[in-house]
C-alpha cells in the first residue's frame, strides 16, 4: 500500500471548495454529496500536538465523492494538475473499475479537473476518460490533453459555489445521454 505523510495533501484547496460547494447543494436542498476519506493508518503521531505524522494507506479507495442529486446517482473524483494536460497516472485502475461499474448501476461518473495554469475547472464525463485510458493502456497517450475537455463542460463558480457543477451536470445529462449510459 501507499503511504501518506504531510506533502499528501495536494489538491486539498480544490477539495475543499468541493466540499463547501457540496454543503451549499445540501442546505438548498439540490443534493447529497459526500466525501469519502481514505481509510489510513497511523505509523506515526507528533504527540506534542497530536497530529499523524506518517501513515500508510489501509486499502485503495474508489473515488473521492459519491451521492445524489435529485435522484440521480452520481460519483466522481477530484484532480488537480499544473501541466496543460491531465497525466493518466493521476487515475488508478480501481477507480476506472468502480466508475464502470457505477455507470452500469446506473449511476453517472465523472472528473471535476482543476487546471491551474488556466485557472479553469473541467468536468470530464467519463466516456471521455475511459477512451483516453484504454488507449494510454494500449501504448498511447499517457495523458489527457485540455483541449479534449469539453468547453461546454467548464464548470463555473455561482450563487455561493465554489464549483458549481450542477449546472454542468445538466449540460453532461443533456447533451452527452448517449454517451453517458452503458
Amino acid at each position: 500500500m501507499g503511504y501518506w505523510n504531510t506533502r499528501g495533501l495536494r489538491g486539498s484547496t480544490f477539495e475543499e471548495l468541493i466540499n463547501y460547494t457540496n454543503d451549499s447543494y445540501r442546505s438548498k436542498g439540490l443534493g447529497l454529496i459526500q466525501k469519502i476519506p481514505t481509510p489510513i493508518k497511523p505509523v506515526e503521531i507528533n504527540q506534542a500536538n497530536r497530529t499523524i505524522t506518517l501513515a500508510y494507506f489501509e486499502q485503495k479507495s474508489t473515488v473521492d465523492y459519491i451521492g445524489v442529486v435529485q435522484s440521480i446517482p452520481i460519483c466522481f473524483d477530484a484532480k488537480e494538475t499544473t501541466r496543460k494536460s491531465l497525466p493518466m497516472n493521476n487515475i488508478h485502475p480501481h477507480q476506472i473499475r468502480f466508475m464502470e461499474d457505477f455507470q452500469r448501476q446506473g449511476g453517472i461518473a465523472f472528473l471535476l479537473v482543476y487546471f491551474l495554469a488556466f485557472n479553469k475547472y473541467y468536468m470530464l464525463p467519463f466516456h471521455i476518460l475511459k477512451a483516453y485510458w484504454d488507449k494510454a493502456q494500449n501504448g498511447g497517450r499517457k495523458s489527457i490533453p485540455y483541449e479534449a475537455f469539453p468547453k461546454d463542460l467548464e464548470v463555473f463558480s455561482k450563487e455561493g459555489a465554489f464549483v458549481h457543477y450542477l449546472e454542468t451536470l445538466n449540460i453532461l445529462l443533456s447533451k452527452y445521454k448517449n454517451d453517458i449510459c452503458l
